[in-house]
């Protein structure tokens, strides 16, 4: 597909690659103006209500009614790489997340929130919010086909959630020797600042449900304890009067290996020990219900035929959900400016860290993004001719840091104002990184690609 004529005025690059970003200031903007405390047309309830339709059912339906009705067998194994690229993505921004703490020196607990903000990147809203806000004229520079990407990015929610139920859920734990201080003075003052999930609490930062509403009611026993460090890290040394324990956790009365007449190896007991604690049945969230639902109409060609196109039987459903899609981006703008004025909450990370965080995500990584896609366009790992596949997979790089990290952050009680601060920093300084890579983005597909 020829996105451009390679003559085109550097000028109309910019105002094409610009636009789409000034739509969604613009939203932005008047989520911000509504939600001041002087006007108050948007309260913070409201804007909460807002959020929960944008998880429950804008969200779920833009991802279907575009997904389930361009998926099939052989796209399903044509699009193989968009869920490796989000892996990819992750990857290589663990790796710099992991040099900006060696070089910005944070303090000690917040390493490894420092390698998770600049690795874990947002799949979901914002690429799903541009590409809409790009595709929305008709004389868009990827044609007829353009709203394919809505496709595309709703097709990487599976690994997403998967990474983040997992490994980010995991990594997110209270460090031992933080758990440890907070035990010898603080914690009663740390636990009655977490947020308690109840919809009423105004005090809970709005950033935490805006973009996995429910999260905070998913709360365990063991959600805010160092679990993982505490089963495989020798404690000798460490009070226990706060540590779960491990040794009830371990002889679980479900597990018949406990009553086995062959000893389970240590290790594989402890491994067992984190996937049991691990929150995996919560996976199955709305985006990823009508992810997987799409996928499984649109790859068997009978029930496609019913759902999906002019002529279906049930393509009224699918019109009536089409139509309310339509209020995704102007909802999640409009939350994401309510969330803006609440400005960045106090952070002990300093601030050398948090510009490290923000330059490694925000600039550096889409560069890596760029040479990742260019070799895997070379390697013929993409879809021939498809440049809205191509943008799609750049801007998995190019996004801020996934709003969900400041909800398992409060989840799992570690750095929930350090994250709230970062999330907010980089989102007004993505709105200009944004902008420029589209730009780059734009001309790198008409040039390079």
């Amino acid at each position: 597909m020829e996105l451009w004529d390679k003559n085109m005025k550097t000028t109309e690059v910019v105002f094409e690659a610009v636009l789409p970003v000034l739509k969604l200031l613009s939203m932005a903007l008047i989520g911000l103006l509504l939600s001041h405390p002087k006007i108050q047309m948007i309260p913070k309830p409201t804007l909460r209500l807002l959020s929960k339709l944008v998880f429950f059912l804008f969200w779920p339906c833009l991802i279907f009614t575009h997904l389930g009705p361009v998926i099939s067998v052989k796209k399903f194994i044509q699009w193989w790489f968009v869920p490796i690229n989000v892996v990819i993505s992750t990857a290589v921004g663990s790796v710099l997340g992991f040099f900006v703490a060696l070089i910005c020196r944070p303090p000690p607990e917040f390493f490894r929130l420092t390698v998770i903000m600049t690795a874990f990147g947002n799949t979901g809203n914002i690429p799903l919010a541009v590409v809409s806000s790009v595709c929305h004229n008709e004389d868009n520079p990827f044609g007829g086909t353009c709203y394919d990407g809505i496709a595309y990015a709703g097709f990487s929610q599976w690994v997403s959630v998967v990474l983040v139920y997992t490994l980010i859920y995991h990594m997110m734990e209270p460090p031992l020797e933080y758990y440890e201080v907070v035990e010898e003075g603080t914690e009663i003052e740390e636990l009655t600042d977490l947020p308690t999930g109840n919809e009423n609490d105004l005090s809970t930062p709005l950033l935490i449900e805006a973009e996995w509403t429910g999260i905070e009611d998913q709360r365990t026993e063991h959600c805010q304890t160092p679990l993982v460090a505490t089963i495989f890290n020798s404690i000798s040394d460490v009070s226990q009067s706060n540590i779960p324990d491990i040794e009830s956790i371990r002889e679980m009365p479900s597990s018949p290996r406990s009553y086995g007449c062959l000893a389970e190896p240590k290790v594989v007991r402890k491994i067992r020990i984190v996937v049991e604690r691990t929150p995996i049945n919560q996976i199955l969230q709305p985006p990823l219900t009508a992810t997987v639902l799409a996928i499984v109409i649109g790859i068997i060609p009978q029930i496609k035929a019913t759902v999906f196109g002019s002529d279906a039987p049930l393509d009224f459903i699918t019109d009536s959900l089409a139509m309310i899609s339509d209020g995704m981006v102007p909802a999640v703008m409009l939350v994401l400016g309510g969330m803006l004025w609440e400005g960045p909450n106090e952070s002990k990370l300093g601030l050398r860290t948090t510009i490290g965080i923000v330059v490694a995500r925000l600039l550096i990584l889409p560069l890596a993004g760029i040479g990742i896609i260019y070799l895997a366009d070379k390697w013929n790992c993409l879809i021939a001719d498809d440049s809205m596949y191509r943008f799609v997979l750049l801007m998995q790089y190019a996004t801020p840091s996934a709003i969900l990290l400041g909800a398992i952050a409060s989840l799992r009680g570690y750095a929930v104002g350090e994250a709230s601060a970062l999330l907010f920093w980089q989102h007004v300084f993505g709105l200009v990184s944004i902008s420029v890579y589209i730009f780059i983005y734009f001309k790198l597909l008409v040039t390079l690609f």
